[in-house]
């Protein structure tokens, strides 16, 4: 084994300098926080909860019914959005008065 001997505050630049490291890979391994997109739902949950088939869907955002996102190929609903036309008038399932 060899010893290596270096000048205290050296040592402690180079502790310093690990420290940074350290806490830099354990932010970068730890799980991304979801920016509240967890909380999207997909053409697939959308479908379930309005009980509605995927053309009906799709005539939806046609008509300008239910607010989208695109991502790629892929559309997200706020929850929020699809709560409102639940409980709007313009939903089938709906009781009109």
């Amino acid at each position: 084994m060899e010893i290596i001997c270096i000048d205290k505050r050296i040592f402690d630049e180079l502790i310093v300098r690990l420290s940074e490291i350290e806490k830099k890979v354990t932010r970068l391994c730890s799980p991304a926080k979801d920016a509240g997109l967890k909380k999207w739902m997909d053409n697939r949950d959308v479908c379930e909860v309005l009980r509605i088939s995927k053309r009906t869907l799709q005539v939806y955002r046609e008509k300008g019914l239910l607010p989208y996102t695109r991502i790629k190929n892929k559309i997200f609903y706020r929850p929020e959005d699809v709560q409102k036309l639940l409980e709007s008038r313009d939903h089938p399932q709906r009781k009109k008065p």
